[in-house]
């Protein structure tokens, strides 16, 4: 019976994920903890693989219409992968499963969640922004940063904090893309991000699951739900206000951070 739920929870999720492009990590691991009574550290192993198998699907096909900026998924992943491992050298030490990690991870947690909701509203109500074009001489511009140590040092961030909370790699990194590529355009900006969070979520969930943080029956489940939800969520796209279901999700995400922190 909870393999059909957990095929309902990944169909759910993938259709939101299709619909505004966040709500994976964010979602998935609250409701395997709230609905389902998944400990923290499991939620969290879980997701990230379901993560990078989600996100490499749509990676392909953003690389394939050439709106990846590989140099920039470099830069991020100089910094992400080593935080990564740190994070989880730091997870195996301590131990996943241990009462003071399991506080940290859940306090962590709502505290990425009301990050992501805030990043969440603030593109609703920005709205879509247009497919800007780049002209050729401004295309290094474009893909040069504020300064050239800030990617690493905000894939280092992000990367510790997706790999304690399965969060971050989403709406956050969006975010503080916008703010280090200001001339990019939002459509490779979002390409560039779920490229830079396969890798991340990769190592940090076979990490995860070297130290026993991933249930494989609960993974094959959600991703048997997931992956028509984000088709159907994709197709579904042009009739959804985006700007609603987005407002809606960040309500969503900043209840259920509050309610961890509150844990």
């Amino acid at each position: 019976m909870h393999e059909l739920a957990f095929v309902v929870a990944g169909f759910f999720v993938g259709c939101v994920v299709g619909l505004t492009g966040v709500g994976g990590g964010s979602l998935m691991t609250p409701i395997l903890i709230f609905f389902f009574g998944i400990k923290p550290y499991m939620a969290v192993g879980t997701d990230l693989l379901f993560a990078a198998v989600t996100k490499l699907g749509g990676t392909v096909k953003a690389a394939r219409s050439g709106l990846v900026d590989w140099r920039i998924v470099i830069s991020l992943s100089a910094g992400s992968l080593p935080a990564a491992l740190l994070t989880l050298y730091l997870l195996h030490e301590f131990g996943a499963n241990s009462n003071a990690v399991q506080s940290v991870m859940t306090t962590t947690l709502g505290a990425a969640l009301l990050l992501t909701a805030a990043a969440t509203l603030y593109k609703a109500v920005r709205g879509k922004a247009g497919p800007k074009q780049i002209a050729l001489g401004d295309e290094a511009a474009a893909l040069k940063p504020l300064h050239w140590s800030l990617p690493p040092l905000f894939g280092a961030l992000i990367g510790a904090l997706v790999t304690l909370t399965s969060v971050g790699a989403g709406a956050i990194g969006v975010t503080v893309l916008m703010i280090l590529f200001p001339l990019l355009p939002l459509r490779r900006i979002v390409a560039d991000d779920i490229a830079y969070a396969v890798p991340l979520t990769l190592v940090a969930g076979l990490g995860h699951a070297s130290i026993g943080s991933v249930d494989w029956d609960m993974l094959l489940s959600l991703l048997a739900g997931s992956l028509p939800g984000i088709w159907l969520g994709s197709h579904l796209i042009a009739r959804t206000p985006e700007r609603f279901i987005r407002a809606l999700l960040s309500v969503l995400l900043a209840y259920a951070g509050l309610k961890l922190i509150a844990i």
